[in-house]
């Protein structure tokens, strides 16, 4: 059983509606004998002192999101390099991946810091962009890494190649590159099947593809995954990791995306049920 002393608490940003929750759970951490410390945009809500993510992860033994899924998308990526577990507080709107009740929390964190919680391993991607030799930039995802038009409504045309084997070469507005966290998301938009979170797996996903029999592929995480922007095409595009991060290219760049090796750990309650969570947010079963 993990022992959580140290407790961080990462906020949504911009949003006053999480001050009486966030005060909720230091006054209850804190009966507890747990230093709670916040993150700096939780520092600005509370007029307190905050400290930021890059340090905040180096010093607790459990995050607690209070917001929505981009919040802990955001969270997910700095915890994750620490191997720092994470547990969701949902204030937003869907919430597939914070699924604690604010009204449940004090309940739900008695069951966590006695060691009563369901853990779960969560993969998360690694991509790189380069230009020629040089690397333009590289990032982490939780959700999905996604190639697509930018600046105007045309399609682009790509290559893809999977351990460095040809796939095919197509016209598109983009790809999506989805882990079993983000087929709920972008990828499921575009018509792509959901990925249980045990699966290792990732999806690509074409984006309103030109051709209609390119069709979304499902494929070991461990492959390694090379995009490339033909030279053929003057179009522009970007590369965007969970939609929080950017990286423009142009025509013959290209990105190579594997599975990072560190993966997240998210806690729930000990009664979660991964399919009632999408039966619940999918609206599935309900009469019309």
């Amino acid at each position: 059983m993990r022992a959580f002393k140290t407790i961080g608490i990462v906020c949504k940003r911009d949003d006053s509606r999480l001050v009486s929750t966030v005060r909720r759970l230091i006054d209850h951490l804190s009966t507890k004998g747990c230093e709670v410390l916040v993150d700096d945009i939780g520092g600005q809500l509370l007029g307190i002192v905050g400290v930021p993510l890059e340090t905040f992860a180096q010093r607790v033994d459990l995050a607690i999101v209070v917001g929505g899924d981009g919040t802990l998308l955001h969270a997910g990526r700095f915890m994750a390099n620490h191997e720092i577990p994470v547990l969701g507080v949902n204030l937003g709107r869907l919430g597939f991946l914070v699924d604690i009740s604010p009204e449940d929390v004090e309940m739900i964190l008695e069951q966590v810091l006695a060691g009563k919680y369901y853990e779960e391993k969560r993969t998360l991607l690694k991509a790189s962009v380069f230009r020629g030799e040089q690397c333009l930039g590289e990032n982490d995802a939780l959700n999905d890494v996604v190639i697509h038009v930018r600046n105007e409504v045309r399609m682009i045309e790509f290559t893809t190649h999977i351990n460095d084997a040809f796939v095919n070469t197509q016209r598109a507005d983009g790809m999506v590159v989805a882990t079993p966290t983000g087929s709920t998301a972008y990828s499921l938009s575009g018509g792509g099947p959901i990925l249980h979170p045990d699966l290792d797996a990732v999806v690509l996903v074409p984006i309103c593809p030109h051709t209609l029999s390119h069709r979304p592929i499902a494929i070991s995480a461990d492959n390694k995954i090379k995009i490339s922007l033909c030279d053929q095409r003057n179009s522009e595009a970007r590369v965007s990791f969970d939609g929080q991060s950017h990286i423009d290219i142009t025509p013959g760049d290209h990105l190579v995306i594997q599975q990072k090796q560190k993966n997240l750990c998210l806690l729930h309650p000990e009664n979660y049920d991964y399919y009632h969570i999408l039966r619940t947010k999918l609206r599935w079963s309900m009469q019309p």
